[in-house]
């Protein structure tokens, strides 16, 4: 980031993957991390509640981001980090197991929840579905006349809607602006980790900047992936996407 907002805190997010919120110099961020591929996330089927684990090559996805990603000096520093929210599904319980080692998750023990908070969007009667197999049957029931049907606007049958997806969100991101808030020049480390899924973490990147579910904003978060969010000026009231990571910069 550019030296005026270094070390501003960071939210990393990780999806089976991952996305960050962490902190770098004096600013801080957040890091989400997408979990790797499953045997559902191939074939593009809708995975909520389904406890479907890591493919092996889902394993070696988050492998190897862990490889270049986490450890002294690199963009997770586990040294800095004042939170894991983990979903309590397994594929993004394995993911953290991959990510950190066991001397890392021992150190890391009271800093680390597993909750629903960040568990995926509940998808009811559209689990295991594909999104052309949703559309085909509203259509059959005499739904969606004027446009496809959206998950971002409405929502899931027998699941969640946008508006409590959005609720429980913006209370995960209540927690975290509480713990970074005091520390956006660096004076703590204080970076935040999501692992989670597709759908929420692609949830929780709206409303970090403050979009309704239902805009518009295309983005893509790859299996093992990380996405990284923080602030502008070291301004809680900023929050902004980090869209370009200084692999190399990173400081002890």
């Amino acid at each position: 980031m550019p030296d005026k907002d270094a070390g501003t805190p960071r939210v990393f997010l990780i999806r089976h993957h991952l996305w960050l919120l962490e902190m770098r110099k004096s600013t801080t961020a957040l890091c989400i991390h997408l979990p790797g591929e499953t045997e559902w996330t191939i074939s593009g089927r809708y995975t909520g509640r389904s406890d479907i684990p890591l493919t092996p090559h889902g394993e070696t996805q988050v492998s190897s981001s862990a490889g270049v990603l986490v450890g002294p000096s690199k963009i997770i520093n586990p040294s800095k980090l004042a939170h894991i929210f983990i979903s309590p599904r397994t594929r993004a319980r394995r993911t953290f197991e991959i990510l950190f080692d066991e001397k890392t998750q021992e150190q890391l023990a009271d800093k680390t929840e597993v909750t629903e908070d960040i568990r995926e969007w509940e998808y009811g009667a559209y689990e295991g579905l594909l999104t052309a197999q949703i559309r085909a049957a509203r259509k059959e029931r005499g739904l969606d006349a004027e446009r496809p049907w959206n998950i971002w606007t409405d929502g899931c049958e027998d699941g969640e809607s946008a508006d409590e997806v959005k609720e429980r969100l913006d209370g995960v991101i209540a927690k975290i602006r509480e713990m970074q808030g005091p520390y956006m020049h660096g004076e703590k480390g204080v970076d935040v980790v999501l692992i989670a899924h597709g759908h929420i973490l692609r949830a929780f990147a709206k409303r970090w900047i403050g979009f309704e579910l239902g805009r518009a904003l295309p983005m893509m978060l790859e299996p093992g992936a990380i996405g990284v969010l923080s602030y502008e000026h070291h301004k809680v009231d900023e929050p902004a996407f980090l869209l370009g990571v200084n692999m190399g910069a990173s400081e002890e």
